[in-house]
Protein backbone atom coordinates (compact mmCIF):
# COMPACT_ATOMS: atom_id res chain seq x y z
CA UNK A 1 0.00 0.00 0.00
CA UNK A 2 2.35 2.11 1.26
CA UNK A 3 5.14 3.52 -1.45
CA UNK A 4 3.33 2.30 -4.23
CA UNK A 5 -0.36 3.38 -3.80
CA UNK A 6 0.01 5.97 -1.29
CA UNK A 7 2.24 8.06 -0.18
CA UNK A 8 2.19 10.36 2.76
CA UNK A 9 -1.44 9.77 2.60
CA UNK A 10 -1.75 11.24 -1.31
CA UNK A 11 -2.45 8.59 -3.81
CA UNK A 12 0.79 8.10 -6.18
CA UNK A 13 0.72 8.70 -10.20
CA UNK A 14 -0.96 6.23 -11.88
CA UNK A 15 -2.29 4.37 -8.74
CA UNK A 16 -5.96 4.82 -9.78
CA UNK A 17 -5.27 3.80 -13.47
CA UNK A 18 -3.35 0.55 -12.25
CA UNK A 19 -6.46 -0.47 -9.93
CA UNK A 20 -9.30 0.14 -12.75
CA UNK A 21 -7.07 -2.19 -14.90
CA UNK A 22 -7.31 -4.57 -12.27
CA UNK A 23 -11.03 -4.36 -12.53
CA UNK A 24 -11.47 -3.90 -16.23
CA UNK A 25 -9.76 -7.33 -16.81
CA UNK A 26 -11.45 -9.05 -13.64
CA UNK A 27 -8.07 -9.86 -12.12
CA UNK A 28 -8.69 -10.59 -8.12
CA UNK A 29 -5.99 -8.33 -6.08
CA UNK A 30 -4.98 -7.40 -2.37
CA UNK A 31 -3.35 -4.60 -0.93
CA UNK A 32 -0.91 -5.58 1.28
CA UNK A 33 0.38 -3.65 4.66
CA UNK A 34 2.33 -4.53 7.67
CA UNK A 35 1.04 -2.00 9.28
CA UNK A 36 -1.32 -3.39 11.77
CA UNK A 37 -2.90 -0.45 14.00
CA UNK A 38 -6.05 0.13 11.32
CA UNK A 39 -8.88 -2.41 10.78
CA UNK A 40 -9.91 -3.05 7.13
CA UNK A 41 -12.24 -0.16 7.52
CA UNK A 42 -9.89 2.27 8.33
CA UNK A 43 -7.70 1.52 5.98
CA UNK A 44 -10.42 1.38 3.35
CA UNK A 45 -11.50 4.61 4.34
CA UNK A 46 -7.92 6.03 4.28
CA UNK A 47 -7.49 4.85 0.59
CA UNK A 48 -10.87 6.86 -0.17
CA UNK A 49 -9.70 9.76 1.34
CA UNK A 50 -6.71 9.65 -1.49
CA UNK A 51 -9.11 9.31 -4.17
CA UNK A 52 -8.54 5.23 -4.45
CA UNK A 53 -11.74 2.61 -4.33
CA UNK A 54 -10.38 -0.14 -2.55
CA UNK A 55 -13.06 -2.17 -0.72
CA UNK A 56 -12.01 -3.73 2.58
CA UNK A 57 -12.17 -7.35 1.72
CA UNK A 58 -9.66 -6.28 -0.65
CA UNK A 59 -6.89 -5.21 1.91
CA UNK A 60 -4.69 -7.87 3.64
CA UNK A 61 -2.63 -6.48 6.54
CA UNK A 62 0.13 -8.57 8.97
CA UNK A 63 -2.98 -8.25 11.48
CA UNK A 64 -5.04 -10.50 9.04
CA UNK A 65 -2.56 -12.92 8.35
CA UNK A 66 -1.70 -13.45 12.26
CA UNK A 67 -4.91 -14.13 12.97
CA UNK A 68 -5.63 -16.62 9.98
CA UNK A 69 -2.24 -18.25 11.06
CA UNK A 70 -3.42 -18.69 14.52
CA UNK A 71 -6.97 -19.72 13.52
CA UNK A 72 -4.45 -22.54 11.76
CA UNK A 73 -2.71 -23.68 14.20
CA UNK A 74 -4.52 -23.69 16.86
CA UNK A 75 -8.52 -22.71 16.46
CA UNK A 76 -10.05 -20.71 19.21
CA UNK A 77 -7.94 -20.75 21.73
CA UNK A 78 -6.55 -17.45 23.69
CA UNK A 79 -3.99 -14.33 23.26
CA UNK A 80 -2.42 -12.07 25.47
CA UNK A 81 -2.80 -9.02 22.88
CA UNK A 82 -0.66 -5.55 22.56
CA UNK A 83 -1.92 -4.17 19.62
CA UNK A 84 -4.43 -2.04 18.59
CA UNK A 85 -7.48 -2.45 17.20
CA UNK A 86 -6.70 -4.09 13.30
CA UNK A 87 -4.99 -6.85 15.64
CA UNK A 88 -7.90 -7.18 17.99
CA UNK A 89 -10.33 -7.19 15.33
CA UNK A 90 -8.91 -9.73 13.73
CA UNK A 91 -8.28 -11.82 16.14
CA UNK A 92 -11.86 -11.80 17.29
CA UNK A 93 -12.70 -12.56 14.17
CA UNK A 94 -10.90 -15.62 13.89
CA UNK A 95 -12.79 -16.84 17.11
CA UNK A 96 -10.45 -15.79 19.56
CA UNK A 97 -10.03 -15.16 23.43
CA UNK A 98 -8.30 -12.00 24.74
CA UNK A 99 -7.13 -12.31 27.90
CA UNK A 100 -4.17 -11.72 30.18
CA UNK A 101 -4.63 -14.95 32.34
CA UNK A 102 -2.63 -18.10 31.31
CA UNK A 103 -3.03 -17.11 27.27
CA UNK A 104 -1.78 -20.20 24.76
CA UNK A 105 -0.33 -17.15 22.89
CA UNK A 106 1.65 -13.68 23.88
CA UNK A 107 0.80 -12.03 20.42
CA UNK A 108 2.41 -8.54 19.83
CA UNK A 109 1.36 -5.45 17.00
CA UNK A 110 2.23 -2.45 16.11
CA UNK A 111 0.36 0.48 19.08
CA UNK A 112 0.86 4.34 19.37
CA UNK A 113 2.07 4.09 22.51
CA UNK A 114 3.77 1.07 24.33
CA UNK A 115 2.54 0.68 28.19
CA UNK A 116 5.76 -0.38 30.47
CA UNK A 117 3.02 -2.53 32.22
CA UNK A 118 1.22 -4.35 29.77
CA UNK A 119 4.95 -5.32 28.09
CA UNK A 120 6.06 -6.70 31.56
CA UNK A 121 3.08 -8.33 31.95
CA UNK A 122 4.08 -10.05 28.67
CA UNK A 123 7.34 -10.94 29.24
CA UNK A 124 6.02 -13.08 32.24
CA UNK A 125 3.49 -14.98 30.43
CA UNK A 126 6.29 -15.95 27.89
CA UNK A 127 8.30 -17.23 30.81
CA UNK A 128 5.57 -18.72 32.35
CA UNK A 129 5.43 -20.66 28.73
CA UNK A 130 3.11 -18.53 26.46
CA UNK A 131 4.37 -18.76 23.08
CA UNK A 132 5.38 -15.28 21.40
CA UNK A 133 4.46 -14.24 18.22
CA UNK A 134 4.70 -10.86 16.23
CA UNK A 135 2.49 -9.18 13.65
CA UNK A 136 5.90 -7.89 11.71
CA UNK A 137 9.78 -7.30 12.32
CA UNK A 138 9.76 -3.97 11.11
CA UNK A 139 11.75 -2.28 13.17
CA UNK A 140 10.84 1.42 12.42
CA UNK A 141 8.57 3.62 10.92
CA UNK A 142 7.78 7.07 9.56
CA UNK A 143 6.41 10.00 11.34
CA UNK A 144 6.36 13.67 10.67
CA UNK A 145 8.37 14.13 13.76
CA UNK A 146 11.04 11.32 12.50
CA UNK A 147 11.50 7.76 12.91
CA UNK A 148 9.99 5.49 15.49
CA UNK A 149 9.74 2.10 17.23
CA UNK A 150 7.63 -0.09 15.68
CA UNK A 151 7.11 -4.09 16.11
CA UNK A 152 10.32 -5.47 15.57
CA UNK A 153 11.95 -3.13 18.00
CA UNK A 154 9.72 -4.11 20.86
CA UNK A 155 9.87 -7.73 20.18
CA UNK A 156 13.64 -7.23 20.44
CA UNK A 157 13.11 -5.98 23.60
CA UNK A 158 11.10 -8.61 25.15
CA UNK A 159 13.10 -11.44 23.32
CA UNK A 160 16.62 -9.78 25.36
CA UNK A 161 14.33 -9.96 28.30
CA UNK A 162 13.32 -13.74 27.92
CA UNK A 163 15.22 -15.29 25.51
CA UNK A 164 12.24 -16.12 23.59
CA UNK A 165 12.27 -15.10 19.93
CA UNK A 166 8.78 -14.19 18.28
CA UNK A 167 7.39 -15.74 15.13
CA UNK A 168 6.81 -13.12 12.63
CA UNK A 169 4.15 -13.34 10.54
CA UNK A 170 4.46 -10.20 8.31
CA UNK A 171 6.30 -9.63 5.54
CA UNK A 172 9.16 -10.62 4.48
CA UNK A 173 7.50 -14.11 5.80
CA UNK A 174 5.69 -16.14 2.61
CA UNK A 175 3.12 -17.27 5.31
CA UNK A 176 1.53 -14.08 4.88
CA UNK A 177 1.50 -14.11 1.07
CA UNK A 178 0.60 -17.90 1.00
CA UNK A 179 -2.65 -17.12 2.89
CA UNK A 180 -3.65 -13.84 1.07
CA UNK A 181 -3.37 -15.79 -2.26
CA UNK A 182 -5.83 -18.67 -0.21
CA UNK A 183 -8.07 -15.51 0.40
CA UNK A 184 -8.62 -14.56 -3.55
CA UNK A 185 -7.87 -18.70 -4.93
CA UNK A 186 -5.14 -18.26 -6.80
CA UNK A 187 -1.39 -19.80 -7.31
CA UNK A 188 1.67 -18.58 -7.08
CA UNK A 189 2.30 -19.12 -10.34
CA UNK A 190 -0.18 -17.20 -11.37
CA UNK A 191 0.43 -14.11 -9.57
CA UNK A 192 2.54 -11.21 -9.30
CA UNK A 193 3.89 -8.95 -6.23
CA UNK A 194 4.26 -5.31 -6.40
CA UNK A 195 6.08 -3.21 -3.65
CA UNK A 196 8.70 -0.71 -3.46
CA UNK A 197 10.92 -2.73 -0.36
CA UNK A 198 13.40 -5.38 -1.19
CA UNK A 199 13.44 -6.26 2.10
CA UNK A 200 10.19 -7.37 2.73
CA UNK A 201 7.96 -6.94 -0.41
CA UNK A 202 10.33 -8.04 -3.02
CA UNK A 203 12.26 -11.00 -0.09
CA UNK A 204 8.46 -12.28 0.34
CA UNK A 205 7.40 -12.64 -3.16
CA UNK A 206 10.35 -14.41 -4.20
CA UNK A 207 10.24 -16.61 -1.26
CA UNK A 208 6.23 -17.09 -2.00
CA UNK A 209 6.98 -17.96 -5.28
CA UNK A 210 5.40 -15.19 -7.01
CA UNK A 211 6.82 -13.09 -10.03
CA UNK A 212 8.09 -10.20 -7.79
CA UNK A 213 8.54 -6.37 -9.21
CA UNK A 214 10.02 -3.45 -7.65
CA UNK A 215 8.99 0.15 -7.75
CA UNK A 216 10.80 3.21 -7.05
CA UNK A 217 8.32 5.29 -5.69
CA UNK A 218 8.75 4.38 -2.13
CA UNK A 219 11.36 3.50 0.19
CA UNK A 220 14.10 1.84 -2.46
CA UNK A 221 16.33 3.29 -4.85
CA UNK A 222 17.33 1.85 -7.94
CA UNK A 223 20.83 1.86 -6.53
CA UNK A 224 19.84 -0.31 -3.27
CA UNK A 225 18.76 -3.46 -5.15
CA UNK A 226 22.59 -4.86 -6.06
CA UNK A 227 23.30 -4.68 -1.96
CA UNK A 228 20.43 -7.68 -2.07
CA UNK A 229 21.28 -11.22 -2.90
CA UNK A 230 17.91 -11.51 -4.87
CA UNK A 231 16.45 -9.56 -7.57
CA UNK A 232 12.72 -8.30 -8.66
CA UNK A 233 11.78 -9.56 -12.24
CA UNK A 234 11.30 -6.24 -13.38
CA UNK A 235 11.61 -2.63 -11.95
CA UNK A 236 9.13 0.31 -12.38
CA UNK A 237 9.40 4.00 -11.67
CA UNK A 238 6.02 3.70 -10.17
CA UNK A 239 2.40 1.24 -10.28
CA UNK A 240 1.06 3.36 -13.71
CA UNK A 241 4.03 1.66 -15.38
CA UNK A 242 2.80 -1.45 -14.13
CA UNK A 243 -0.49 -1.25 -15.97
CA UNK A 244 1.17 -3.51 -19.05
CA UNK A 245 1.26 -6.35 -17.12
CA UNK A 246 -2.68 -6.37 -16.02
CA UNK A 247 -3.23 -6.44 -19.73
CA UNK A 248 -0.63 -8.91 -20.31
CA UNK A 249 -1.91 -11.62 -17.32
CA UNK A 250 -5.48 -10.87 -19.08
CA UNK A 251 -4.05 -11.72 -22.79
CA UNK A 252 -2.00 -15.02 -21.10
CA UNK A 253 -5.60 -15.53 -19.59
CA UNK A 254 -7.51 -15.61 -22.96
CA UNK A 255 -5.01 -17.66 -25.09
CA UNK A 256 -5.03 -20.42 -22.40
Amino acid sequence: MDGVLVKENRALPGSQEFLSALRVHGCPFLVLTNNSIFTNRDLSARLARSGLDVPEDHIWTSANATAAFLKQQSPRSSAYVIGEAGLTTALHGAGYIMTDVDPEYVVLGEVRSYDFAALTHAIRLIEKGAKFIATNPDVSGPSDQGTLPATGAIAAMITAATGKKPYFVGKPNPVMIRAGLNKIGVHSENAAMIGDRMDTDVQAGVEAGLRTYLVLSGSTSREQIANYPFRPFDVFDGVGDAVSLVHGAQEYNQNK
